[in-house]
């Protein structure tokens, strides 16, 4: 009966113990679970965030190079013309030519490019006038010229030959009939009174199909001269394209295309270098038992040598231990072991006799 009283109690903490160790369980479960979560999370943002950041130096070092290598597109230049009139033939509007002088330096720093071909042409808007109309064609012409004055030669395409700094070229109105200019005085008469629309031409003239600017010899100003002392002309401009070509092109006329490229090239490199320097890091920081280097190979090579050293010290114990049992005599009763020690002392007995003979012999 007090068996069965002392049973009873243990039957009821079994199962108490077995759910405290179910819960047990389940609570580093659960508590390893949130750890691997949060460690995922943490380990999610930093990538996330070192992407982010080498996306945004990806696309920083694409605009540095775009704005450091594409030059300025377009320029535009008023002109000015001076001349003489006080000269005595009724026959001319102007004692001299008009001509005008055109700086090409801002803030003391060349506009043009080195190395960059432009397309220069003049845009010359003229009154549609019988003065203009008579006039038929008529030249221009244009120099570029260096600080000292001297005339500038022009690189060429290949850069091994220079072309000349000049150059001179032919305008002229475009021709219409009286009955063209009728009609349309008609149907823009009320342009005309009310001032919105003018009887003009614009003329556009090219200087220079293919100018670089020389790095040993720059272009500082451009003078213009029109050959003809009865030309009439309401305003002038000079107008510099760039003529792209090679990786320019693409950049100017593709520049969503370059962009998406420029990033991903830059993004993919970054990432790239990113990731061989945190392997070495973690190479360099790796624990001695890890590593493959020299001290690690001498280590095994020395627990190696050890591990044969012990096993031919064991061979030659077991070899002892053979060569002891083979001494010993194998015919003794195991049942009286007391035989076995009196033997043994009798030999012990019968040696120390023999060495006092020996002793006594020799003295």
């Amino acid at each position: 009966m007090d068996q069965e009283i002392n049973l009873c109690p243990r039957g009821d903490e079994e199962p108490s113990i077995f759910r405290g160790q179910v819960l047990l369980r389940l609570q580093d479960a659960v508590y390893e679970r949130i750890s691997r979560i949060r460690q995922r999370v943490t380990q999610s943002f930093v990538i996330v965030s070192v992407l982010f950041l080498v996306f945004w130096i990806a696309t920083f070092l694409y605009w540095s190079f775009y704005f450091s290598y594409m030059p300025r597109t377009a320029f535009s230049f008023p002109v000015y013309y001076y001349f003489r009139t006080g000269c005595e033939s009724p026959t001319s509007f102007l004692c001299s030519y008009p001509v005008a002088n055109i700086s090409l330096m801002r803030k003391n720093l060349h506009m043009l490019t080195f190395g960059q071909i432009y397309q220069i042409s003049l845009h010359l808007e003229m009154p549609d006038s019988p003065a203009n109309q008579q006039l038929g064609m008529f030249m221009i012409k244009s120099t570029c010229f260096s600080v000292d004055g001297g005339s500038v030669s022009s690189s060429s395409h290949t850069g091994s030959l220079l072309v000349s700094g000049s150059s001179s070229r032919f305008a002229m109105l475009r021709y219409r009939s009286d009955l063209l200019k009728y009609l349309e005085m008609l149907l823009l008469l009320p342009a005309f009174l009310g001032g919105v629309a003018e009887q003009t031409q614009m003329l556009e003239v090219e200087l220079f199909s293919s100018y670089m600017n020389s790095p040993y010899d720059p272009a500082t100003f451009v003078f213009i001269e029109i050959v003809s002392n009865k030309v009439q002309i309401y305003s002038s401009q000079l107008h510099i394209h760039a003529v792209f070509t090679g990786i320019r092109y693409f950049l100017f006329h593709f520049p969503l295309l370059s962009a998406v490229v420029g990033v991903f090239s830059n993004f993919i490199f970054l990432s790239l270098l990113l990731g061989l320097s945190y392997v070495r890091l973690l190479l360099t920081s790796a624990p001695d038992h890890l590593r493959t280097d020299g001290p690690l190979l001498n280590r095994e090579s020395n627990m190696n040598s050890n591990h044969q050293e012990d096993g031919s010290d064991a061979a030659s114990g077991t070899d002892e231990m053979l060569g002891l049992s083979q001494i010993v005599p194998t015919n003794l009763n195991q049942e009286n072991p007391h035989l076995l020690f009196s033997n043994n002392t009798e030999v012990t007995k019968q040696t120390d006799r023999r060495s006092e003979r020996n002793e006594s012999a020799a003295a």
